[in-house]
């Protein structure tokens, strides 16, 4: 029998996190090519806090109520027409899912893949934005190559630790920057230099870097763009690439923002090998603060904060 209702967070309006609450809404069906999925824990990220607070409002208007998040991991509850090669009960992680906090969600079939069975739910939650960002940042736009040098800021982030583990995992001489109570977690991670930025200006250790990873921008963007060789390049993440300030400092600079592939070089989505990574243990998540389904207010609160280590999570049901 079909299931009827479902819990949700949803905001009616734009505004802070007190425009979250919990509510009981209808169940979505899947339509033809989607899955529904039985939603065990939800990535929450940056992105949905800006939305909340009606940053993107003209460029990405919503139908409200809205219900946010995309990131999650799950079990498969009901296949959509046509959908082949998948089966209920399936456990599935991704991150096209179309409103996450909630009990159930639908997302597009293609979208999804096979949770690793060496991961939690929450783990698996934590991975197909962040690590997917940082993949696409460091292979996909900047081409970082072993042996080079990259100096990534917010090391310990939502992203950062996945591009730190993944330039030690290419070879790369990693150079983080953090603050001082998540230096240690840092190197953990694979760092070879690790800067405290709040008790040194990172540029006074920082040289000749090959590529910048940037998920902060403003004076941290404009304090890089000297340390970048020539012919290097920094990787903006959550904003827009400032062009201008790299032809100025003979560099070149990229932003993940709205990067979708070019299936005519033969793009490959990045977490087929993420997942990869994951089962084989060359690859570990970071899940930090996990949150049930009702403190969604709190987990979006804390987002907001900007510091911190890891990923942020949304535990909905024990799967």
């Amino acid at each position: 029998m079909p299931l009827q209702t479902m819990r949700a967070v949803r905001f009616h309006r734009y505004g802070g996190p007190e425009q979250l609450i919990v509510e009981r809404i209808p169940c979505p069906q899947p339509q033809a090519g989607e899955v529904l999925i039985r939603v065990a824990a939800a990535g929450v990220n940056p992105i949905d806090w800006k939305v909340r607070q009606g940053l993107f409002k003209n460029v990405m208007p919503l139908s409200l109520p809205h219900t946010p998040g995309n990131e999650f991991a799950g079990t498969i509850a009901q296949l959509g027409a046509g959908v082949t090669g998948l089966q209920p009960g399936q456990a599935v992680y991704g991150r096209e899912a179309k409103g996450a906090y909630a009990e159930y969600t639908t997302a597009p079939a293609g979208s999804l893949f096979p949770k690793p069975d060496e991961l939690s739910f929450d783990q698996a939650a934590s991975v197909p934005v962040g690590a997917r960002t940082a993949w696409i940042a460091l292979f996909l736009l900047a081409d970082l190559q072993a042996g080079q040098r990259v100096l990534i800021h917010g090391a310990a982030g939502g992203v950062g630790n996945y591009a730190v583990q993944l330039a030690r995992w290419k070879g790369a001489h990693v150079i983080g920057t953090a603050s001082s109570n998540n230096l240690e977690f840092v190197r953990s991670l694979g760092a070879e230099t690790v800067v405290d930025y709040q008790a040194t200006p990172f540029e006074r250790v920082v040289h000749a870097v090959d590529v910048v990873v940037d998920p902060i921008g403003g004076e941290t963007q404009e304090r890089s763009w000297p340390l970048i060789n020539p012919g290097g390049v920094l990787i903006a993440i959550g904003h827009p690439a400032d062009e201008e300030r790299a032809r100025q400092y003979g560099v070149r600079t990229l932003s993940v923002m709205g990067y979708r592939g070019a299936p005519e070089q033969g793009f490959i989505e990045p977490l087929q090998t993420i997942s990869s990574l994951l089962e084989s243990g060359a690859l570990l998540p970071q899940p930090r603060k996990v949150f049930p389904l009702e403190e969604a207010r709190e987990a979006q609160a804390f987002s907001e904060t900007g510091h911190g280590r890891g990923r942020i999570i949304l535990h909905i049901v024990d799967a």
